[in-house]
């Protein structure tokens, strides 16, 4: 970790995930069945969980970032964001596979001259403080989704504390992912929720 990536605030950080608060009544029948309906579409998504080694292989030997890999990764990410929420319970609409519903992400492309060609081999390593963290921070996250599918039963709608909680809990972990596995960023996440 250098200097530069310790003042690095979240702003400036290459990624970024917004997911938009719905404060009208929320379905309670599908937020009911959640758990079950949730289920086909993760399916899909843990078949393409192995796609990281291309890349690594790409930057260690040829130091390039194909932007047709990038864009399969960046929409695979923002499916995979979508099918997230829709599974804490941020949002109502069933993951599209193209369609931004409502999470907000962006990931820069990487400029492939800046990044280390061989930090690749040992970011997963550096990212440990995080993996730490965000172990707590995801236990926390499960006792509130528990917590906010209760809610969303008895009052139709989800707190906006524990929406903002949840967010957060995505975007650090989104951070991670780009920086570690995606290897988009060679730029340390911020421990932030933010």
């Amino acid at each position: 970790m250098t200097s530069d990536s310790q003042n690095l605030s979240t702003s400036d950080y290459p990624v970024s995930l917004n997911i938009d608060y719905d404060d009208t009544g929320r379905n309670r029948l599908t937020v009911f069945f959640r758990m079950i309906t949730v289920l086909p579409i993760l399916l899909v998504i843990s078949g393409f969980q192995t796609l990281t080694w291309p890349v690594l292989l790409m930057i260690l030997f040829r130091q390039k970032y194909p932007q047709w890999w990038f864009d399969f990764n960046l929409e695979m990410t923002k499916f995979s964001t979508r099918v997230s929420a829709y599974w804490m319970l941020l949002s109502d609409s069933y993951p599209s596979t193209d369609e931004e519903q409502s999470t907000h992400l962006t990931l820069d492309y990487p400029d492939v001259g800046q990044l280390n060609r061989w930090m690749p081999l040992f970011k997963w390593i550096l990212a440990i403080p995080h993996y730490i963290v965000l172990a707590v921070l995801l236990m926390i996250a499960s006792i509130l989704v528990i917590v906010g599918w209760l809610v969303i039963l008895f009052t139709g709608k989800l707190p906006r504390g524990i929406h903002n909680y949840l967010v957060g809990v995505s975007r650090w972990s989104l951070r991670v992912q780009a920086y570690a596995f995606l290897l988009t960023t060679d730029k340390y996440p911020p421990f932030s929720l933010d």
